[in-house]
């Protein structure tokens, strides 16, 4: 089967974030399948255009012999202002399709996932001038997420955003979602008929993480050989408000024992730097970002991980990709999240949950695993069992691909018909 993916923020070979779409290609290709992925050239993250990128409208790259990566021009406006990204969005989704008419080659489905929400556009003209099944996949709540972050502000843009959802949802032959919370909102709010969606959420990366010969000394890298660290591996943006992990640091900056490591990059994360040196914060260190393959080499540094976002209630339906990793490194969590992320964590009993911009209760928090190394070690014990039993990403792509197949099974079906 020939598998077409599009997703504007697909990781290059030595990019750091979330590899869900990295692995199931790889997966996929074992399996004798060939993957296409048409992606853009500017980093979720940073929002910046690697040198390499500059001046071409299309590179070809390959991850094995079975995985084919497309980067299309994306517009370097992404970081200026909403309308800057809205138009860096646009121009992904013009060169995307014509990449897909004209370098994808033969292909029997096509999957786009979101955000952003004008990957829609992308599959919905592919999928028909192809004629080939499109599986559309909710990342996140669109534009939701956007509006109560307060990202997205103007009346007709958010009209426009609400259509262009819509449109994709209808235009879509198959929809997966990553959470029960989606589901449950595409369902009752929404009006999406269940029976035309499924559920594959984020995953554990196990082969990546439990079978891993370390590559740095971050203590000693670092100079935090004895201490008790706290780290955050992710994007610094404006849902994550990580603001709130160095309001933790203030309250806890007189034990000298503790030191918050926040790993990653993004639009805060220059404002976040000087507000450090503000206050004053020696107890908290910034890493840029480093690739998956090291990542696994900070999080095994730490004795607890923590994933924080914005409180609004948007958020309540998320499972952030790091969470995952966490768990799959043996390590106790820190959540900030309520909702689907906070029942994740008690139902594994892997870490303690904390009200998210609450940064009184996330200091007790630290506090109280600091002081109980044996509940730090069991929680990260419960959580590496929590999912490889329930969140294997191999086996998450194996049922991903049986409902892929059984798209293409179906459509060929409905055209040999009609």
């Amino acid at each position: 089967m020939n598998i077409l993916v599009v997703h504007q923020y697909f990781l290059g070979k030595d990019d750091a974030g979330g590899s869900r779409w990295n692995q199931f290609a790889k997966y996929w290709a074992e399996a004798g399948h060939h993957v296409t992925v048409l992606t853009g050239t500017v980093h979720y993250a940073t929002g910046k255009k690697q040198p390499q990128y500059k001046g071409r409208f299309l590179t070809r790259e390959n991850e094995g012999d079975s995985v084919e990566v497309l980067r299309c021009h994306v517009s370097e406006s992404y970081n200026r202002s909403f309308l800057g990204r809205f138009w860096a969005y646009l121009s992904f989704a013009f060169s995307s399709i014509w990449a897909g008419l004209f370098h994808a080659g033969k292909c029997d489905v096509i999957i786009c996932t979101s955000p952003p929400l004008t990957v829609g556009l992308t599959g919905w003209i592919l999928s028909r001038l192809k004629r080939i099944p499109m599986v559309f996949e909710v990342r996140d709540l669109w534009p939701e997420s956007a509006i109560d972050t307060g990202v997205l502000t103007s009346k007709w843009m958010i009209k426009l955003s609400y259509w262009l959802e819509k449109k994709s949802y209808r235009a879509s032959n198959w929809i997966n979602v990553l959470t029960p919370a989606f589901e449950e909102s595409l369902v009752k709010k929404k009006h999406v008929r269940a029976e035309r969606i499924s559920m594959i959420p984020n995953g554990a990366d196990l082969d990546i993480f439990t079978h891993h010969e370390p590559r740095t000394d971050v203590r000693k890298k670092h100079g935090l050989a004895d201490k008790f660290i706290i780290t955050y591996v992710g994007a610094h943006g404006l849902a994550n408000h990580l603001i709130q992990l160095l309001d933790s640091a203030r309250i806890l900056r007189d034990d000298t024992d503790i030191a918050f490591m926040l790993v990653g990059d993004g639009m805060e994360k220059a404002m976040l730097r000087k507000t450090a040196v503000d206050w004053r914060l020696g107890n908290v260190i910034f890493v840029d970002s480093v690739p998956k393959s090291e990542i696994v080499d900070y999080i095994r540094a730490s004795d607890v991980c923590t994933a924080v976002l914005k409180k609004v209630d948007t958020f309540k339906t998320v499972y952030p990709n790091k969470v995952f990793d966490y768990m799959s490194a043996e390590k106790a969590v820190i959540i900030g999240i309520d909702g689907v992320a906070r029942n994740l964590i008690e139902d594994a009993n892997a870490g303690l949950y904390v009200e998210p911009e609450n940064s009184k209760a996330f200091a007790a928090a630290v506090l109280k695993l600091k002081e109980d190394p044996k509940v730090c070690q069991t929680y990260g014990t419960n959580g590496l069992a929590f999912v490889k039993r329930n969140f294997d990403r191999r086996v998450l792509a194996d049922q991903y691909l049986t409902i892929l197949q059984s798209r293409v099974v179906a459509d060929r079906t409905q055209r040999a018909v009609t």
